[in-house]
């Protein structure tokens, strides 16, 4: 069975389970109860080309609605697909296959469309490494971050007790030089990173030991400034990790890519994403008992 990489069974059952109880509702699949006991077989096909995505969470909620249901996959995630594509093929009882499809390919589209997405970032930044952020859907946040690395991205932090991230509200009521002596005294075995809106924001954090800069809506020559003064002052040694976020697009992502950045970020990876269309078809049943 495919497996979205790096993404834990239980997130993928915890997912699934929840969503079937809000689609199937407290009376079940009314509609469903109305078919005769019917064999089906089916397929999933890719209506349109993107990257493939989210197939452990199709697998799942088939087997919960269904463990008899018999999935044959012919792609697995990060795969290209092509318009007609067929994706697997679904094999048991109709009413159930019937039951599990709209949840199933709600997954699929959603999670393939992150993929395709985050595929074309990957492909316009030119070799930068291409992070998400936090800005996903609640509940999602594992899936939708398997996902992305589906399309070639990469994962930021998870959860906030990943690191420490000192950003313009923190920095509201702490200087940078105190928030980082602050953290290092609490976490020292944490990256410390600070979000930087200006030049001058960044050659604080450089001059207070954190580990990296986030250089946020930073202009690409504002960002090649900041590089340099940080190769400048690690004097031959490692400079600080340097990120941009803010305001890239599939357009600017290359730009951004040159000036000597170590990664870009951006939430348009998942929050801009569309779903991409996936649909399920009845090619052959019989109402012969099974």
């Amino acid at each position: 069975m495919p497996q979205s990489e790096s993404l834990e069974p239980p997130a993928v059952r915890l997912a699934v389970e929840q969503a079937l109880a809000e689609d199937i509702g407290p009376l079940g699949d009314l509609t469903a109860k109305l078919l005769p006991e019917t064999y089906a077989e089916a397929q999933i096909a890719s209506r349109s080309s993107g990257v493939l995505a989210g197939t452990a969470c199709a697998q799942e909620t088939f087997a919960l609605v269904d463990p008899n249901i018999e999935l044959t996959w012919h792609a697995t995630d990060g795969d290209t697909l092509e318009a007609g594509q067929v994706i697997a093929q679904v094999s048991g009882s109709l009413a159930s296959i019937c039951t599990a499809e709209r949840v199933a390919l709600n997954f699929l589209g959603h999670l393939s469309g992150i993929a395709t997405h985050s595929r074309a970032f990957v492909e316009a930044a030119g070799g930068v490494a291409v992070f998400d952020t936090r800005k996903t859907t609640p509940g999602l946040r594992s899936l939708e971050k398997a996902a992305v690395r589906a399309g070639g991205g990469h994962s930021h932090r998870a959860s906030l007790s990943e690191f420490v991230m000192l950003k313009d509200n923190h920095l509201s009521v702490l200087d940078i030089d105190k928030a980082v002596g602050l953290a290092r005294s609490q976490w020292p075995s944490k990256r410390v990173q600070v979000e930087c809106d200006t030049i001058e924001q960044a050659q604080q954090a450089l001059k207070s030991g954190a580990d990296a800069l986030l250089l946020d809506n930073m202009a690409p020559e504002q960002v090649a400034e900041v590089v340099e003064i940080a190769t400048d002052l690690a004097a031959g040694e490692n400079r600080c990790y340097i990120e941009a976020s803010g305001g890239i697009t599939l357009e600017n992502i290359a730009t951004y890519g040159t000036v000597g950045v170590d990664a870009v970020s951006s939430g348009a990876l998942i929050g801009g994403a569309r779903s991409l269309d996936i649909g399920l078809d009845v090619v052959q049943s019989s109402n012969l008992k099974m």
